[in-house]
């Protein structure tokens, strides 16, 4: 698999581009967490309620079992401190619930904060590399002979602009249908520099 072109300029574009890439994916990650702690931090009120209200429930049912074993009257009294001791834990439920719901809001802005501008980038970055990767790996199968020149060079005719062909030969298609090894070449090396490649054993002249 070939990742990067073997003409510098485009292979050093395509290593800056990828690092921006990755900087840009590491940035938004980071940007999601913080949006995800500092929403977060909207939880503490829920949890001290929670936390509060379970143990005021915890000590009004000790308070109600003491006076509870009051003979005659220990029934009535202990009564009230059950009723608040449930009211305690109505109110506990309610913290964690409150705390449940600000987790579950964290997570969804912190992710679509992060995924969003991710994405996007992703959608317009990846297609054209991977679609390099694709075509120089194929590409790189056929550059080693002078038979293999002959079909960039095929490509370069039916590919580039017309100016293009004009500064490599007053008849392009008539030299390549003779062969010309320098037309040929400098065809082949057009629709290899398009693609990012080099021919790796030139043919003599």
């Amino acid at each position: 698999m070939l990742l990067y072109a073997d003409t510098p300029a485009r292979r050093t574009f395509q290593l800056v581009a990828d690092l921006f890439f990755v900087l840009w994916l590491v940035l938004w990650v980071w940007v999601g967490l913080a949006v995800h702690d500092g929403t977060m931090a909207l939880a503490a009120p829920g949890r001290q309620t929670d936390e509060s209200a379970s143990a005021m429930a915890g000590q009004l049912r000790d308070a109600g079992g003491a006076l509870d074993d009051v003979p005659l009257i220990g029934d009535e009294v202990a009564t009230p401190f059950d009723k608040a001791a449930e009211a305690s834990d109505g109110l506990a439920a309610a913290g964690r619930s409150s705390v449940q719901a600000v987790e579950r809001l964290a997570f969804v802005l912190g992710m679509s904060i992060a995924l969003i501008p991710i994405l996007v980038v992703m959608a317009f970055y990846l297609p054209g590399r991977l679609r390099f990767v694709r075509e120089a790996t194929a590409g790189a199968r056929f550059i080693d002979s002078v038979d293999d020149l002959d079909l960039f060079a095929l490509r370069a005719l039916a590919n580039q602009p017309m100016r293009v062909l004009a500064r490599v030969s007053a008849d392009p298609a008539g030299d390549w249908r003779r062969k010309d090894p320098v037309v040929v070449t400098r065809l082949a090396e057009l629709e290899l520099k398009s693609v990012g490649l080099r021919p790796r054993r030139m043919p003599s002249a």
